[in-house]
């Protein structure tokens, strides 16, 4: 039996990588900003923060590539070409997840620009 869940018609599947990458946006800044203004008071290294960041974003970058996945599954697989501007159930389905394909794909690189900073400064300056 395989795990293939039906395609539903709702929006928040369209909504599903943008709040993964704001929720992966406030972790990695709130966690940057409270260590770097409390280091002396937080018994862990900066180190540390950076492996939580680079955890985050693992998990984050898999939801949004679940979310892409299966907006490419309701968008046929590549197999209608836009535009789907008929004003049927079909369309408008395949329309859906193409736009929650292209949104997953942007979310995807903002995740990785959000994480970025954490990659390349080592810690914090006062």
């Amino acid at each position: 039996m395989r795990f293939i869940p039906k395609p539903i018609e709702t929006l928040w599947t369209l909504f599903t990588a943008p709040v993964v990458w704001a929720a992966h946006f406030l972790f990695c800044y709130g966690i940057a900003a409270v260590y770097c203004a409390k280091q002396d008071q937080i018994g862990i290294s900066f180190a540390a923060v950076r492996i939580g960041i680079a955890g985050a974003t693992v998990v984050a970058l898999v939801l949004i590539a679940a979310s892409a996945w299966l907006a490419w599954r309701q968008w046929g697989f590549g197999a209608h070409d836009p535009p789907h501007d008929d004003p049927t159930r079909h369309d408008r389905l395949l329309f859906q997840g193409f736009a929650t394909l292209l949104l997953s794909g942007l979310c995807f690189v903002a995740v990785i620009m959000v994480a970025l900073p954490a990659w390349f400064v080592t810690e914090c300056v006062r």
